[in-house]
Order: structure tokens, then C-alpha cells, then sequence
């Protein structure tokens, strides 16, 4: 058994003993095709979290910093992580992101680009998208609740929450504009998924 199909068994269950995680709207993933999940970001929990609730093997960025030291980057490699150089151009995650969508996998992305220290939602670049554009993917937006823990000490409640695909132009062309366009849909979708897990907790008090 490889590392990643151990860890699907393992990490499910680790989930819903500590973090109480909850999951919705799985059904919302592609069973194939190129498929990019794009989701708000909160701590370093979010990867294995969205990962592990994903119906289909999921592939990162991640921070080039955390490949260091090199046993720890051999496990995320494992894991499929690949490095980001953040704050510049780097044509080797991108080439790698675009190889993941073309041989029809699934590329996962955090749109705002950096954890959330309020945990309210951010700016979403437009260039996070600028590879599903280029590859026709399906974009499913998706909502990760709690798990910064630091605001949600002691037994913390998870929720991931997958919306259903994106709609788009896929000729519409990867200019700044577009993309920034493609970008603003993408955090309206990712507030409404937000919006319903704040009335199911309402529901739950009631």
C-alpha cells in the first residue's frame, strides 16, 4: 500500500476523533476529469483536511519552505505536494500544476494565497485560476471551517463543505481581468457555502 492510500484509511478517521470533522457536498467532485479545488485557507491543517475529505487523490501547492528540511519535503512529495516559490513568478509550480490537470487530476489551490488570520475571507487572486482556465478544469469551490485552532481551542468542529462546479467561459482566456472576474465569482460561491454551514449551526441550537 502506497503512503497516500494509507494515510486516506488513517487520516479519516484521526479527523473525526480530534477535529469532529463534518463533510458535505463530496458528491459535488468530478469522478473525472481535470478538476481544481479551490478553497479558503486557515491554518496548516487545511491540506491533509481537504485531502483526506476529497473523493479523488489531491496534489498541492505548498510553500517552498516547508520542503525543508528534505525528509519532511520527501513525505509531503509523497503525500502530492509540490513546492511554490511564493511572492514570484515561478514557472516550475505552474508547469507542474498544469501537468497534474492535463494527465486529468485534481490540483487543489487557496486563492487568497495566505492563511487567514481572522478568518474572514480574503482577496482571491485571479492567477490561482489561471490553470484550470488553461486546462478547461472544473472549478469546485469549497469552504474549510475550524480549523484554526488557535480561535477554535479545546475539541474543535470541522467542517469542509464542497460546492457544486463552477460556471465559466473556458475560452474566456487567462487575461488579468478575466481572471480577477473568475476570482470574485469564486469567493461569492465560497461565502453562500459559508452562509450554509452558519444556518446549520443555527438549526443545531434550535
Amino acid at each position: 500500500m502506497s503512503l497516500y492510500g494509507f494515510c486516506e484509511i488513517i487520516f479519516p478517521w484521526i479527523f473525526k476523533i480530534w477535529l469532529r470533522w463534518e463533510l458535505f457536498g463530496r458528491e459535488n467532485i468530478p469522478a473525472e476529469g481535470p478538476v481544481v479545488i479551490a478553497a479558503n485557507h486557515l491554518s496548516l491543517l487545511d491540506p491533509p483536511v481537504l485531502g483526506a475529505a476529497a473523493t479523488r487523490k489531491v496534489h498541492f501547492m505548498a510553500k517552498s519552505e516547508l520542503f525543508k528540511p528534505a525528509w519532511f519535503g520527501a513525505l509531503i512529495r509523497k503525500l502530492g505536494a509540490f513546492p511554490v516559490r511564493r511572492g514570484a513568478m515561478d514557472r516550475d509550480a505552474i508547469k507542474t500544476g498544469l501537468t497534474i490537470l492535463k494527465e486529468n487530476k485534481v490540483l487543489a489551490v487557496f486563492p487568497e494565497g495566505t492563511r487567514s488570520k481572522t478568518g474572514e475571507l480574503g482577496r482571491a487572486g485571479g492567477g490561482a485560476f489561471m490553470m484550470a482556465v488553461k486546462c478547461k478544469a472544473k472549478i469546485v469551490p469549497a469552504y474549510i471551517y475550524g480549523t484554526d485552532l488557535k480561535r477554535h481551542p479545546g475539541w474543535p468542529k470541522v467542517r469542509v463543505i464542497f460546492g457544486k462546479p463552477m460556471e465559466y467561459d473556458p475560452d474566456m482566456g487567462t487575461g488579468r481581468e478575466s481572471l480577477d472576474e473568475l476570482g470574485a465569482s469564486w469567493k461569492e460561491e465560497v461565502l453562500k457555502l459559508r452562509k450554509a454551514v452558519a444556518i446549520e449551526d443555527g438549526n443545531h441550537r434550535c
